[in-house]
């Protein structure tokens, strides 16, 4: 199905009534090789406003031994998980960087979908100060749906399968395999926002988060496999806000927590990193600004590898 704004709004509707879907057994879901290891990028798009279901508001996913980590939950990542082929009800962890609503507006109905289609063990989500509040709200919103079904079908209680771990810096979970850093980045008027780095095995995977330039990104993401860094394209700012309302406001804000292109390579360059993958693109609807011009942006201060992301876009680990 192409993904049009039509298909998008009537996925939007399936997910308002999926209490009447099970999500395990729609044919959406493939399986996957079991020994597939793999960064999905699900949404690129910087900002929250939906224009198109690709490219989507902000989410990313990590695949390890056939367990999902799913960073940022932007709306729709639900049905980008989906289609990336996850079986929603092997949800295991989630990553939040910041609670702004275009990385954390999913969290709730993903939570609640997976539970519909048969999650049955925690879920761990990770994100600053402010997560119980939220979760607690989004359950007591829903509380009549979900103590109906706890009652009239037999289900566990989600409020239950779900462990809240509000953050600071520092490391946030470890296994054998897989440990999971945060550095604070720098996102006025937001103080609790965060970068992530993923060591799995001996792959460095690295998330900024939304940050203005950021120099201890450098040493966060020192010689990582990939470093997602968000991107803003100065000219196209100055052009995206004459054709707003709140044009200067809306400037100030957004130069005071993105990083410019040439930025992002300075970071890339003195990490010396393997890929640098660009996502969360500001301004995200100019066509104008090509992919060659992004890279060209870039280029001027980083030799390496560079991809423009783009939504479902997978890279090995």
């Amino acid at each position: 199905m192409p993904y049009t704004r039509r298909n998008f709004i009537v996925r939007s509707g399936m997910a308002l009534s999926s209490a009447a879907i099970d999500l395990k057994s729609t044919p959406s879901f493939i399986p996957r090789d079991k020994t597939s290891n793999r960064l999905v990028l699900l949404g690129t798009q910087g900002g929250p406003f939906v224009r198109s279901y690709i490219p989507g508001p902000p989410a990313s996913l990590i695949e390890y031994n056939t367990i999902p980590y799913i960073i940022d939950t932007g709306y729709g990542t639900t049905f980008k998980l989906i289609d990336a082929k996850i079986r929603l009800a092997s949800l295991r962890f989630i990553f939040i960087t910041h609670h702004h609503s275009d990385h954390n507006l999913d969290l709730g109905p993903l939570l609640y979908n997976a539970w519909i289609a048969g999650l049955s063990q925690t879920v761990n989500v990770f994100a600053p100060a402010g997560l119980n509040s939220l979760l607690s709200s989004w359950w007591e919103s829903n509380r009549y749906d979900i103590e109906t079904r706890i009652s009239n079908e037999g289900r566990p209680d989600i409020r239950k399968l779900v462990i809240a771990n509000e953050f600071t810096e520092g490391s946030l979970y470890s296994d054998a395999d897989v440990k999971v850093e945060a550095m604070r980045n720098i996102h006025p008027p937001v103080t609790e926002s965060y970068a992530f780095k993923f060591t799995i095995a001996k792959k460095i995977v690295v998330f900024s988060g939304d940050t203005a330039y950021c120099p201890g990104l450098a040493a966060f993401a020192s010689n990582a496999d990939y470093l997602v860094h968000e991107v803003m394209y100065g000219p196209g700012i100055d052009e995206m806000v004459r054709r707003r309302p709140n044009a200067s406001k809306l400037k100030e804000s957004i130069l005071s927590h993105h990083t410019l292109a040439e930025d992002v390579g300075r970071i890339a360059s003195a990490a010396k990193v393997k890929s640098l993958i660009l996502n969360h693109f500001v301004p995200s609807d100019d066509t104008a600004i090509t992919e060659q011009v992004w890279k060209d942006a870039v280029r001027r201060t980083f030799d390496g590898n560079i991809v423009v992301g783009k939504d479902l876009m997978e890279f090995p680990l």
